[in-house]
């Protein structure tokens, strides 16, 4: 009880005027308690004039301390509580002036609200001993019940506020963690959209390359070492770019999203496909336009299985269908046995994993390998109705 004090009570937020007519008010209380408990103690208790000046200070002196100083408010109230019961009559209940039992209470009240338990437990018994000194013993019980049952509420109130407080912290640290998760999420979707995007090109760039002098004529010597230096820069490009995939999925700065492709772009794909030196055939059976995240998916399903078509199998024939029937949008890419591989594999399973994971979180199916005539599949299934199924 002798050490700090506890934090002050954050006042309510006020203009200057209401907060000097508050001010105001509440002095004026303060004088007219001071000069009650004066009036009672020389006309009661018949003190001497400057004793009752000193016991009625003492009585009012804790109710401005309370809010800032709760400890010193008590540590005053005792004072005003042991010098209080001087000249008391044997008749009287409470040995301290009506005033007094105010303040009393509320210090007691306020305190146990402010306080800790153990603190508290030394509060409550220096406060029971002018009660068990001055009080009469046919009083003593009920009034120290009531001086017991104040601390007990006090403290009660103190759990309350404090629980709330720790509730209201959590629920701020939830809703943080989860627009943190939000952003992770965010930043996950935009790190698998740039693989898809940049492995796909970096892919088409390394195999026009790579194919170049076989698809052009009397290429000279030095013109296929510039050829092969490309399509290297481009899987070391594409090797780096992979590495970099992490970052996005780590905490940085905000990240803004971008339109993204659907199935009206497919075309635009193919013939980019084409022009890398492909030999692509695509068919498409869709009625009606797909919900945006079935369309996105579709394109990069296709969009990976071109690029795995290039990376693994250079040069074979490359079937793309999409057919839309009972309630799903089927995707395949598929390629023929005789394609070679255009450079080592440095994909490190992004692509199919990404694929994979596009299926799923639509509540579809994937599934990639070999087909029967030692070639090569990726088969996607994605929920989807077109008008007659509707």
């Amino acid at each position: 009880m002798a050490g700090p004090d506890y934090p002050a009570i954050r006042p309510l937020r006020r203009s200057p005027r209401t907060a000097a007519v508050a001010s105001a008010i509440g002095s004026l209380a303060l004088v007219a308690l001071t000069l009650v408990t004066v009036v009672f103690l020389l006309d009661a208790r018949r003190l001497p004039i400057a004793s009752a000046w000193l016991i009625a200070v003492l009585t009012v002196a804790p109710l401005p301390l309370l809010p800032a100083r709760p400890l010193w408010a008590w540590r005053v109230m005792f004072v005003g509580q042991l010098l209080g019961t001087f000249n008391r009559q044997a008749t009287e209940t409470w040995p301290w002036s009506p005033s007094q039992v105010i303040v009393i209470i509320v210090v007691l009240f306020v305190v146990a609200a402010r306080v800790d338990r153990a603190v508290l437990a030394w509060i409550g018994l220096f406060s029971l001993i002018p009660v068990w000194m001055y009080v009469a013993p046919a009083d003593q019980v009920g009034i120290s019940l009531l001086f017991v049952v104040l601390l007990i509420v006090g403290d009660l109130v103190r759990r309350n506020v404090h629980t709330r407080r720790a509730l209201a912290e959590q629920a701020e640290l939830s809703e943080l963690e989860k627009a943190r998760r939000a952003v992770l999420e965010e930043r996950t979707r935009i790190a698998r959209e740039m693989h898809d995007v940049v492995a796909h090109h970096m892919s088409m760039i390394a195999v026009q390359a790579e194919t170049a002098p076989y698809r052009l004529d009397s290429v000279p010597g030095p013109v296929r070492d510039e050829f092969a230096a490309i399509a290297d820069s481009a899987r070391a490009a594409l090797t780096d770019m992979r590495r970099l995939l992490g970052v996005l999925r780590s905490e940085s700065e905000d990240l803004r999203t971008t339109p993204q492709p659907d199935l009206a772009d497919l075309p635009d794909l193919v013939a980019s496909a084409r022009r890398a030196g492909m030999a692509v055939v695509s068919t498409t059976d869709v009625p009606t336009t797909p919900p945006a995240p079935v369309g996105l998916a579709a394109y990069r399903i296709v969009q990976e299985g071109l690029a795995n078509a290039a990376r693994h199998a250079a040069g074979a024939a490359v079937r793309v269908n999409l057919r839309a029937h009972g309630g799903q949008l089927a995707v395949r890419v598929s390629n023929t046995a005789d394609g070679v591989a255009a450079g080592p594999d440095r994909a490190g399973g992004h692509g199919l994993t990404g694929m994979r994971e596009r299926a799923v979180a639509l509540g579809g199916t994937f599934t990639a390998g070999a087909t029967d005539d030692g070639g090569y599949a990726v088969e996607a299934t994605l929920p989807y109705a077109d008008d007659e199924e509707k």
